[in-house]
C-alpha cells in the first residue's frame, strides 16, 4: 500500500490509494498497517561495543608499525623507546575512540530529528499518538512550531510555511499549498509535501502521511549515507605503501648483508648479528611513526584554537592537501539570517546596512522611510527580542528582518490590532488593522504583483521591473501598502483597487564579510571553491558573485545534473563553480565527480541532505553552531564558529601539518640512511667499524624521536599559502627527497669516515676514533635538522638560526648527552668512548657547518631551477 508521487497528484486520489478518509483511521486499521508497515523510525545500524570500537582505532598502518618498532624495541631492552611508543600509541587511540566520527553514529542523529509525538485523527478525534506509531494513511494536523512527524501530503493548509533548510538548504521558510505540483519538480519546490523532520515556521495544516521510516526523504538520506564509501586521506593510504615496502627492503637488505659478512667476511656470527641489528635498527625509522603521530596530535590543538575540531587525526592532512572547497550557502558562506538591504519607494532607492538581528544601521541616502518602516513592523507576526546582549528572532526569519529593517529607521510604535487576514498561498498577501494616534490603519505586505494590483494610481509595468530587477540580483522582494478605514474591521473586498502603496523591499541571506576574504586567500592558494546549494539559481548566483567566486554567472540545477551521466559530469564540473537546487545525490555525485579528475576535495555543510557528501569528501567539514548533528557526525571536522574563514585558516594549518610531516620524513630518512651507510661500508670493505652496535643504538635512542619531535611545532612558513595545493598522488618519497636522502648520506659517510680516519692518522685509539665519529654524526644531525626547518625558502635568516623554544631544548639536552657518555666515566664504560680533545670537538663543529654549508647551497641551485 502505497501512492507514487504524492506532490503531482490531487489529495483526493492520494487518499484513494491508501485507502484513508478524512476522518482519519480506525485504531484496529492503523495497529494493522503498523504491523505490516513497522514503526516510524530509521532502522538502527549494527553497533559495536565500546570494546570492539576501542581496538578499532589499532586498525591503522601507522599504529601498526608503532607497535612493530615497540616489539623491536623491547627485544633489544630499550625499555625507554617502547615505553614512549607504546605512550603514543594509546594517546591516539584514546583521542580516535572519542572524536572519530562513525557511521551509525550519523545515522542515530538522524534518527533522533524525528518527531517524538504527533496529533492524528483516529477514529473520528484528535489524538496525541507517539511519532513511531504513525502509518501511511494517518491524518496528521499541525500548527507553528510543530516538527513534522513524517512525510505529509497536504489535504488543507491555512497560511502555512515551512523550514526545510536541513534538507533542501534553502534559506528562508517555503510558502506550503495542497496543489500539485508538477512530477518532475525538485524537492525544494514540491510544495503540496511536508518532509518528516522539518519545522513548521507559520500556519495550520492537515495532511496524509503518504511515507514513514526509512521510506521518508530523511530515510531516504540515512539510507544513502549508511551506503557511501568513506576514503581513506591520501597520507594514510601512502604510508602504509611506504612502510611496507621500506621494511622489506630493509629486512632483505639485512639478510643480504649478514649473509655477505659471515661467509665472505668471515665475521664472528654473534657479533655480526648484533651490528646487523643496529644497523637494521638505525635504518628503520621506527620514531617515524610516533613523531608523525604526535606532529598530527598537535595539529589537533592548533586548529581546536581556530576552532575547527578535528575529529579523526589523518584529517588534518586531508584538508591541508584540498585543491577543491565545495561549500554549502546558507549557514556557511552566508549569515543564515535574512536581512533587509534596500528599499524602493516614489522618492528612490534607499540600501539598508547593518548586520545580524541587531536594529542597527544605516539608510543611504537619508530620506523619510517611516511609512514603510511602520507597515513592515504592524503587518508582522514575528517578534524580536534581546537575550544576553543577542538579538533573537521568534517567528518567521523574513518577518523578523522587517522588524529590524523598522527599527533601524524608528522606535517601536505598538497599537492594538483590531483585525487581521493571515497569509495564504492562494491571496498572497497578508493585512492588519491597526488602531493608533492618525486612526485605524490597514497595512498589506505580500507578493509585489499581488499587492500592487491592488494599488491605486500606479505604473503598474514601472513597479514590475523594478521588482523584477530586484529579484533577480537574488533578492526576496516584498511589497507594502496601506489604507486608512473607519471600521473595526478589514473588508477584504475593499482593499482591491483601494490600497496606497508604499514601496517594496528586497531581503536576502547577506555573506559573511570574513568568508569573502577568505575565499580570496583560498584563490591566492590554487583552491578552487565552488558553491553546491539547494536554493535557488538566482539567489545562488547573487551570492556568489559577491563572495567572488570564478565562475558565478553560469548554475548549473539539480534538473540540469540529471540530463548528464558521470563522464559528462565529470568534465562539467571543472568550469562551473555555482550549482542550485541540488539533492543529496546530486552533492554526492558532485564530489565523486571532482575526485574522479584527481582532485582532493573537502565538503562542508550543516544540513542532513550534506551528510552523504560530507562523507564521501576527502575532508568533511560540518558546521558546529547550526550544523545537524547527522552533518557532524558525518564529518571529519567540525568548525565549532560556522565561520568559512575558519576552513582557511585550517587549509593553512593543515598545510603546515603536512610540511612538519614532510620536514621530520625529509630529516629522518637521510640521518637513518646516513648512520646506517657508515657502518654497511665498513662492513663490506673489511675495516674497523667507526661506529660500536652500541653507539648505534645510543645515537639511535637519543635522537630519533627527540630531534624529529621538534619538527613537529614548527610554525607555518611564509609562502604556505602562496602555493598551489599538492596533487593527491604526490608520493612521499619524491624524486627531490631520493636525492635528498643520497646527498645527505654520502655527505655524513665522507665526513664520519674522514673524522674517523683523520683521528686514527693522529695516532689516536680505536675507542677515541669512534668517540670523535660518534660526536661527527651527532653534530651533522643537529645542523641537519636547522637545515630542513625551511624547505621552502632558505634557512640563512634570522629566524631561521633563531629557531624555536623546542628545537633549542631538544639540542641542549643531546648535546649534555653526548657530553655525558663522552666525559663521565660510568658512561665512558657503558659506551666505550674517551674524552675528546677541546681542538677536534672544535673541529667536529667545523665539519658541521660545512655540511650546512654544503646542502644549503644545493637547495638554493635547486630552487632557483624549478622557479
Amino acid at each position: 500500500m502505497r501512492v507514487s508521487d504524492p506532490h503531482s497528484r490531487p489529495a483526493a486520489d492520494c487518499l484513494a490509494d491508501l485507502e484513508a478518509r478524512l476522518a482519519g483511521l480506525t485504531t484496529s486499521e492503523a495497529e494493522e498497517r503498523l504491523a505490516a508497515h513497522g514503526p516510524n523510525r530509521l532502522p538502527e545500524a549494527k553497533s559495536r561495543g565500546p570494546l570492539l570500537r576501542f581496538l578499532a582505532q589499532f586498525n591503522n598502518v601507522l599504529i601498526q608499525v608503532l607497535l612493530a618498532a615497540a616489539v623491536v624495541t623491547a627485544f633489544l631492552n630499550h625499555w625507554i623507546d617502547t615505553g614512549v611508543i607504546l605512550a603514543v600509541v594509546l594517546a591516539n587511540a584514546v583521542i580516535g575512540f572519542v572524536q572519530e566520527g562513525k557511521a551509525e553514529t550519523a545515522m542515530a542523529a538522524i534518527r533522533g530529528m524525528l518527531a517524538p509525538r504527533a496529533a492524528v485523527l483516529r477514529d473520528g478525534q484528535r489524538q496525541s499518538v507517539d511519532g513511531a506509531s504513525l502509518v501511511p494513511g494517518d491524518i496528521v494536523l499541525l500548527e507553528a512550531g510543530d516538527k513534522v512527524p513524517a512525510d505529509l501530503r497536504l489535504i488543507e493548509a491555512r497560511g502555512l510555511a515551512a523550514q526545510e533548510a536541513i534538507l533542501t538548504g534553502e534559506s528562508v521558510a517555503v510558502e506550503k499549498t495542497p496543489d500539485p505540483v508538477a512530477a518532475a519538480a525538485p524537492l525544494g519546490d514540491r510544495r503540496s509535501m511536508l518532509w518528516s523532520g522539518t519545522l513548521v515556521t507559520q500556519g495550520t495544516a492537515r495532511g496524509l502521511v503518504a511515507a514513514t521510516g526509512s521510506s521518508t526523504e530523511i530515510g531516504r538520506i540515512g539510507g544513502l549515507l549508511a551506503g557511501v564509501e568513506q576514503l581513506t586521506t591520501p597520507l594514510v593510504a601512502q604510508m602504509d605503501h611506504f612502510a611496507r615496502w621500506l621494511s622489506f627492503l630493509i629486512l632483505l637488505a639485512s639478510a643480504l648483508l649478514l649473509a655477505w659478512g659471515h661467509f665472505v667476511g668471515h665475521e664472528p656470527f654473534p657479533d655480526l648479528f648484533m651490528t646487523v641489528v643496529a644497523i637494521a635498527v638505525s635504518a628503520i625509522p621506527e620514531g617515524l611513526p610516533a613523531v608523525m603521530t604526535i606532529t598530527l596530535a598537535i595539529g589537533v590543538q592548533a586548529m581546536a584554537r581556530r576552532n575547527a575540531i578535528v575529529r579523526h587525526l589523518p584529517a588534518i592532512e586531508a584538508i591541508g592537501s584540498v585543491s577543491v572547497i565545495c561549500t554549502d550557502k546558507t549557514g556557511t558562506l552566508t549569515r543564515n539570517e535574512m536581512v533587509v538591504v534596500t528599499a524602493e519607494t516614489a522618492e528612490g532607492v534607499f540600501q539598508v546596512s547593518g548586520e545580524g538581528y541587531a536594529p542597527e544601521g544605516r539608510i543611504d541616502p537619508p530620506g523619510d522611510l517611516r511609512p514603510l518602516a511602520r507597515a513592515a513592523a504592524l503587518c508582522n507576526d514575528a517578534a524580536l527580542v534581546e537575550k544576553g546582549g543577542q538579538w533573537l528572532i521568534e517567528g518567521d526569519p523574513m518577518e523578523g528582518a522587517l522588524l529590524v529593517f523598522a527599527g533601524k529607521i524608528m522606535q517601536d510604535t505598538p497599537r492594538a490590532r483590531l483585525d487581521a487576514i493571515p497569509f495564504d498561498s492562494r491571496h498572497r498577501f497578508m493585512a492588519v488593522l491597526t488602531d493608533g494616534p492618525k486612526g485605524r490603519i490597514t497595512h498589506v505586505k505580500g507578493a509585489p504583483e499581488r499587492v500592487l494590483r491592488m494599488c491605486a494610481g500606479l505604473d503598474l509595468q514601472a513597479w514590475h521591473d523594478r521588482a523584477e530587477a530586484m529579484a533577480r540580483r537574488g533578492l526576496r522582494v516584498l511589497a507594502l501598502a496601506e489604507r486608512a478605514e473607519t471600521t473595526g474591521r478589514i473588508d477584504a473586498p475593499a482593499l482591491e483597487g483601494g490600497l496606497s502603496f508604499l514601496g517594496l523591499v528586497g531581503l536576502i541571506d547577506p555573506p559573511r564579510p570574513e568568508a569573502i576574504a577568505a575565499v580570496a586567500e583560498c584563490r591566492a592558494a590554487g583552491i578552487r571553491v565552488k558553491m553546491i546549494t539547494g536554493d535557488h539559481a538566482g539567489t545562488a548566483a547573487a551570492i556568489a558573485a559577491q563572495i567572488g567566486l570564478v565562475n558565478h554567472a553560469r548554475v548549473l540545477t539539480g534538473a540540469d545534473l540529471d540530463k548528464l551521466d558521470d563522464a559528462q559530469l565529470a568534465l562539467e564540473v571543472a568550469g562551473v563553480d555555482v550549482f542550485a537546487r541540488t539533492s543529496p545525490e546530486d552533492k554526492l555525485r558532485l564530489v565523486t565527480a571532482l575526485q574522479a579528475n584527481g582532485l582532493t576535495v573537502a565538503m562542508t555543510g550543516d544540513g542532513v541532505n550534506d551528510a552523504p557528501a560530507l562523507k564521501r569528501a576527502d575532508a568533511g567539514i560540518a558546521m558546529g553552531l547550526k550544523g545537524s548533528e547527522a552533518a557532524k557526525e558525518a564529518a571529519d571536522m567540525v568548525l565549532a564558529d560556522d565561520n568559512f574563514a575558519s576552513i582557511a585558516a585550517a587549509v593553512r594549518e593543515g598545510r603546515t601539518v603536512y610540511d612538519n610531516l614532510k620536514k621530520v620524513i625529509s630529516w629522518t630518512l637521510p640521518t637513518n640512511a646516513g648512520e646506517a651507510l657508515v657502518v654497511i661500508v665498513a662492513l663490506v670493505a673489511g675495516m674497523a667499524l667507526p661506529l660500536t652496535p652500541v653507539q648505534i643504538l645510543w645515537i639511535n635512542l637519543i635522537t630519533s624521536i627527540t630531534l624529529g619531535f621538534a619538527l613537529a611545532f614548527e610554525p607555518t612558513e611564509a609562502v604556505t599559502m602562496s602555493r598551489p595545493p599538492r596533487p593527491r598522488a604526490t608520493p612521499i618519497l619524491s624524486g627531490g627527497l631520493v636525492w635528498h636522502v643520497v646527498l645527505v648520506a654520502a655527505l655524513f659517510l665522507a665526513a664520519v669516515f674522514g673524522m674517523f680516519t683523520y683521528a686514527l692518522d693522529q695516532g689516536y685509539s680505536l675507542a677515541l676514533a669512534q668517540t670523535i665519529a660518534m660526536n661527527t654524526l651527532v653534530v651533522l644531525e643537529i645542523f641537519h635538522l636547522f637545515f630542513i626547518r625551511n624547505i621552502h625558502g632558505t634557512s640563512l635568516t634570522w629566524d631561521a638560526v633563531k629557531g624555536t623554544r623546542v628545537v633549542w631544548a631538544v639540542v641542549i639536552i643531546i648535546t649534555a648527552a653526548q657530553f655525558a657518555v663522552t666525559y663521565l666515566p660510568p658512561l665512558q664504560a657503558v659506551l666505550g668512548t674517551e674524552p675528546v680533545p677541546l681542538a677536534d670537538g672544535l673541529l667536529i663543529v667545523g665539519i658541521g657547518a660545512a655540511f650546512f654549508a654544503l646542502i644549503e647551497i644545493e637547495k638554493q641551485i635547486r630552487l632557483g631551477l624549478t622557479r
